[in-house]
């Protein structure tokens, strides 16, 4: 594996557009994902798929603006480009409407697709891509590939099955959950266990994953790494919304664990630039490396 600063990621799944109130914003998990890890030296592309409509064609140009690769991102003339209505709370906590079907949903892989996932570090991919057959199928015929492979659980009712969510963990190397979504599994899956702590190894113990990380909010995130635990305990932000602030967690996380960085560092860091992304409005704020250390600095004994 590239241990070095150019680490290669794939980020499979859905692109499309968040709509808030009064404006919308490039979003889709996986992109989140891929942009913040673009944003940390890591060289990427995203593959997925949006329509042959003015929104697709504004995505793409967006995307490639920010400099991932979007050769890999197919164009449908079928489906519309996907939309999401999103809707926050008094705290910023966001629900979001997804229109179906869209043009994530007919991800169909060309070859400059399959070549970039065979010479990529780390492949990055979630569950609401797996709603529909034809994306899923997409994804399995990716999840061959040696490649190491990160799970995004993004539970988003009705759009999961939990035998698919157990064939998806069966496929990776790395589980991200939230607290809610690591206790629904587990139980499902029955597990005798209350805490997250127990679950996480419980899941382990059940999949071939080796390693995976559960956040919790505001009270930070835990991370299963080489059969420990490590913990962050959350940092001292407003919240504006938390929409993609899961997403810019976890692209911190994999970059710093994956270019060898220590296990309780890289949860400190990705826990920060989580947060900073809840503090600012949108999936994708721009952070300085000033205002995540600034912000690691606030918990030091």
């Amino acid at each position: 594996m590239n241990k070095g600063k150019n680490l290669k990621a794939m980020a499979y799944g859905e692109v499309l557009w968040d709509v808030f109130a009064n404006e919308k914003k490039i979003g889709g998990a996986p992109l989140n994902v891929a942009l913040r890890m673009k944003t940390l030296g890591c060289e990427v592309a995203m593959i997925s798929c949006v329509g042959n409509d003015e929104d697709g064609k504004a995505i793409k140009s967006q995307i490639k603006e920010l400099g991932l690769e979007t050769d890999t991102i197919v164009v449908s003339e079928d489906f519309p480009t996907g939309l999401v209505n999103v809707t926050l709370n008094e705290r910023g906590s966001a629900t979001y409407e997804i229109n179906y079907p869209a043009a994530w949903d007919k991800i169909v892989l060309n070859d400059l697709a399959k070549t970039t996932v065979a010479e990529a570090d780390v492949l990055i991919y979630g569950s609401l891509v797996c709603r529909d057959t034809v994306s899923r199928n997409a994804l399995e015929e990716l999840l061959q590939s040696d490649v190491y492979k990160v799970f995004d659980v993004n539970l988003r009712k009705p759009h999961y099955t939990y035998r698919i969510l157990e064939e998806l963990m069966q496929s990776a190397d790395f589980i991200k959950f939230n607290d809610e979504e690591l206790l629904e599994i587990a139980k499902k899956m029955n597990s005798p266990f209350k805490t997250l702590e127990e679950n996480m190894a419980f899941i382990e113990e059940k999949t071939k994953a080796t390693a995976m990380c559960v956040t919790k909010g505001k009270h930070g995130a835990l991370l299963l790494w080489k059969g420990k635990i490590y913990e962050n305990g959350g940092y001292p932000i407003e919240v504006a919304d938390t929409v993609g602030a899961g997403d810019s967690f976890l692209a911190a996380l994999i970059t710093s664990l994956l270019n060898s960085r220590d296990p309780q560092s890289s949860i400190d860091f990705a826990c920060a630039v989580g947060a900073l992304v809840a503090e600012a409005p949108g999936a994708n704020p721009e952070i300085s490396t000033s205002r995540i250390n600034d912000l690691m600095a606030t918990v030091k004994g």
